[in-house]
Parts: structure tokens; C-alpha cells; sequence
């Protein structure tokens, strides 16, 4: 069955960095487009960076532009996402996400396109 599991959450001063990750397992990665999403304390599930099947392009929220990168091992079954010069606003549950059908920017910020997601990992932004 398919499996998508997170890692690489925790707590991070402001300014720092981490790195998530989100091991993939029981289909075909490589052939798949794969997001991020996150949801803060309180509010809604927001998009947050896509990557193409073959990682040829990536997308990314403009409240992390500039700061954040998504990237994938396709050998290795997993996608990351870089987190840099991190602020308090960034705390969140940060969740990956398996793209149901490959297409253009649209189709990546439209959450309902996901057809399976992880179980999250959290992120705390604090000093």
C-alpha cells in the first residue's frame, strides 16, 4: 500500500534551518509529482512547494520563496524540503503529498488534486 512518511521536524530557533524529508513507499516515486503542504495552529492546510516526477521544475507558496527548497532522490524514494532562515510563522504540521495527476502550476496548488498524504511532522519556530 502506498506509504508516505515524514521526518526531520522539530524545533528550530528563528533564522535557522531544517531539513524534512518524506520516504515513499508502495508505488512507482519516480513517476509521480510530490508536495508539501502545512497547517499552522488554528488555520487551514496551506500548499507549500511541488516538485515534478523527474524534478525538471519546482514550485513554491511566496510566503517561502527565496527561502525554502524542495528537492527528490528518486533512487532513493524520498523527497526533501530545506528550510532556511525560518520564522515563528513557519510553526506548523508539515505534511508530503502524492500528486494524483502530473500538470502545470495549477495542478499542483489545488489540494484537492492529492491523492495520499503523510502522517505530518511538526515544525516549531520559537526562540
Amino acid at each position: 500500500q502506498v506509504q508516505l512518511v515524514e521526518s526531520g521536524g522539530g524545533l528550530a530557533q528563528p533564522g535557522g534551518s531544517l531539513r524534512l524529508s518524506c520516504a515513499a513507499s508502495g508505488f512507482t516515486f519516480s513517476i509521480y509529482a510530490m508536495s508539501w503542504a502545512r497547517q499552522a495552529p488554528g488555520k487551514g492546510l496551506e500548499w507549500v512547494s511541488g516538485i515534478y516526477s523527474d524534478g525538471s521544475d519546482t514550485y513554491y507558496a511566496d510566503s517561502v520563496k527565496g527561502r525554502f527548497t524542495i528537492s527528490r532522490d528518486n533512487a532513493a524514494n524520498t523527497v526533501y524540503l530545506q528550510m532556511n532562515s525560518l520564522k515563528p510563522e513557519d510553526t506548523a504540521l508539515y505534511y508530503c503529498a502524492r500528486l494524483g495527476a502530473e500538470g502545470d502550476y495549477y495542478s499542483f496548488i489545488s489540494l484537492s488534486n492529492y491523492d495520499y498524504w503523510g502522517q505530518g511532522t511538526q515544525v516549531t519556530v520559537s526562540s
